[in-house]
């Protein structure tokens, strides 16, 4: 028997009436990927926790306003905790790296992911159909952001994403 498919459209709209279960569930579902990204980006396992952390205070006190039509919550997600890493990062940046740039820590996060297995999996798609999938989970685009930005009619790119999960499905075995 299949899975239930998690929705975080439903819990971030239930997080917006002030349930706070909605929250727990999202932090259970989520937090230990995005407690990767930010470990990534900042690389400190104990700042990462803090980032994630005020990720979800943000998350709680702004799901209200969010609005799926601009992107998939799940996206939102990943761009508010990127936002306060790479925050972090530019605010303290000679603190914590020296010299170091958030340039020089995204060319680190892209090596991480280029020596992954999803990467392997990511290089047999068409490069057309890769940069819809990076745009809609790494990126948070919506599909309609996605086809603007491509120019390529938007059913195109949903039935490009939905077979390219199929096929990163499969790869990843």
């Amino acid at each position: 028997m299949p899975e239930p498919i998690f929705d975080y459209e439903a819990r971030l709209a239930a997080c917006g009436r002030g349930e706070r279960q909605a929250l727990r569930d999202l932090y259970v579902q989520e937090s230990p990927r995005l407690l990767g990204v930010a470990k990534r980006l900042v690389r400190d396992t104990a700042l990462a926790e803090d980032i994630v952390h005020d990720a979800f205070l943000k998350i709680w006190a702004g799901a209200a306003g969010f609005d799926p039509t601009r992107g998939s919550a799940r996206g939102w997600m990943y761009s508010v905790t990127r936002h306060l890493a790479l925050n972090f990062i530019r605010d303290n940046s000679r603190e914590i790296q020296g010299d170091t740039d958030v340039q020089n820590d995204a060319e680190t996060f892209d090596a991480d992911v280029h020596s992954s297995r999803i990467h392997r999996c990511l290089e047999q798609l068409e490069p057309s159909r890769r940069i819809c999938i990076l745009h809609a989970y790494v990126d948070g685009y919506s599909h309609a952001q996605i086809s603007h930005k491509l120019g390529t009619p938007l059913g195109t790119v949903k039935a490009w994403i939905k077979r390219s999960l199929t096929a990163l499905r499969e790869c990843m075995g």
